[in-house]
């Protein structure tokens, strides 16, 4: 028997706004589609990326389904949110050398194939939805190829580069992330990209036709933005705040913010400046322990990963932000989700000259010397010295994101690489 719309189509509050908003999903393009989407780096829905895209499919009239780690506050093995199904599974600690990337990747691709059968005999699959990292999961896409099951890559992050940026060599692993990068854009038939250096990758390296290949980028989701009242306590009883919101990684630059910091707390001899960074990582302790070194402890508070409240109660307390990620075949060629929200949230910034950085920010930003702290913090200083120009960088980055890179700018390409996926 046929199933009814109200059987094919998820009923949730936030699915019906996101139609009621948007022509395309109102017409329910992909009704009857059943989509799996597997994420192993980060927990639904705390990735944000992965959490719109799928309610922006299952508003489109999809089955989504979603396989991710647990992490502390997301440690249910099912939960259903928005009519979303959402399946857990554990994961060693987060890898540190071959030994720990091994145990790692290993115990993920046994608990995705795992769960990606159940879910196939549970109720099918038309497709699965793989992001990286890692550039693995087209490993579980294989099974199910007899069965007609179709592969969407979602490219987050470009590995090869990631690996040289991590471990700063190349080598045997090297090799073996462009193999697997090559494996990966041969199993699928349509690719996501981030933005258009990704695209390249994909076309040049990868070998997919162009037309294959569609741009998504991580715009915000206006509806969740929001402005909270400013919050003193940030501050640390000082009169200026510069925050950061993004994972505390090797890669990440957040070094570099420390030493830039010592050059405006003794150099410059500023003691007005507090400095408060938001998020989780592999490196947070040893950041923590360097700020203690360099003497800079009492300007820098380091949050940890935090609920949405505070983050935006940082966001609206700081009066510039900082982007200090380095200058790098990785993040010269990566779209970073902080500039997005620090733009939504009207906020000017400070950067490193990456490309894609640029292009994301443009005038809502200045760029310091490549991977020189000094320029970052002469930076700024020269910033955060100017109220005006931060309140009209600000306004032209929140302008720029209503109007061109918000998540409402990317439903149209998203379900138009679904609609090729199925052609």
């Amino acid at each position: 028997m046929a199933a009814k719309p109200t059987d094919i189509v998820p009923q949730a509050p936030e699915l019906d706004r996101l139609r009621g908003s948007n022509d395309l999903l109102a017409s329910l393009p992909l009704t009857g589609k059943r989509i799996l989407i597997v994420v192993e780096n980060l927990p639904v829905p705390f990735d944000r990326r992965v959490w719109i895209e799928a309610r922006t499919l299952a508003a489109a009239g999809a089955q989504v389904s979603i396989i991710c780690p647990k992490l502390k506050g997301y440690d249910e093995t099912f939960e259903r949110l928005d009519g979303i199904d959402i399946y857990r599974h554990p994961l060693p600690l987060e890898a540190e050398g071959a030994l720990g990337f091994l145990l790692e990747y290993g115990a993920a691709l046994f608990w995705e194939s795992w769960l990606a059968w159940k879910i196939f005999f549970k109720h099918g699959l038309d497709a699965i939805h793989g992001c990286n990292p890692p550039d693995l999961i087209f490993l579980v896409a294989w099974q199910f190829r007899l069965f007609g099951v179709r592969y969407l890559f979602d490219h987050h992050d470009i590995n090869p580069e990631l690996y040289e940026a991590k471990f700063e060599k190349r080598g045997f692993f090297w090799r073996l992330m462009k193999a697997f990068e090559w494996m990966t854009f041969k199993t699928a038939r349509v690719s996501v990209a981030t933005n258009e250096s990704y695209k390249r990758i994909a076309v040049e390296r990868g070998g997919m036709d162009a037309d294959d290949v569609f741009v998504v980028r991580s715009g915000p989701d206006l509806n969740r933005v929001k402005q909270v009242p400013i919050n003193p306590q940030w501050r640390n009883g000082r009169k200026y705040m510069v925050g950061y919101v993004g994972v505390m990684g090797e890669q990440e630059g957040i070094d570099l913010l420390l030493e830039a910091i010592v050059h405006l707390t003794q150099v410059k001899q500023r003691d007005d400046i507090q400095f408060c960074l938001v998020g989780g990582g592999p490196a947070l302790s040893r950041l923590k322990q360097m700020a203690i070194d360099l003497g800079i402890a009492d300007y820098v508070t380091f949050t940890g990963r935090a609920p949405d409240q505070d983050l935006f109660e940082i966001l609206c307390t700081s009066d510039i932000c900082v982007n200090p990620d380095r200058v790098n075949p990785m993040n010269d060629q990566s779209t970073m989700n902080k500039i997005m929200e620090y733009m939504a949230m009207g906020k000017a910034m400070v950067q490193f000259d990456v490309k894609e950085g640029r292009f994301s920010a443009q005038d809502a930003s200045l760029y310091a010397k490549a991977n020189d702290p000094v320029d970052l913090a002469e930076q700024m200083l020269s910033l955060i010295g100017d109220e005006a120009k931060r309140k009209a960088m600000g306004e032209y980055g929140v302008k720029r994101v209503r109007e061109q890179l918000s998540w409402d700018q990317q439903i149209e390409p998203l379900v138009s690489a679904y609609q090729r996926l199925f052609r």
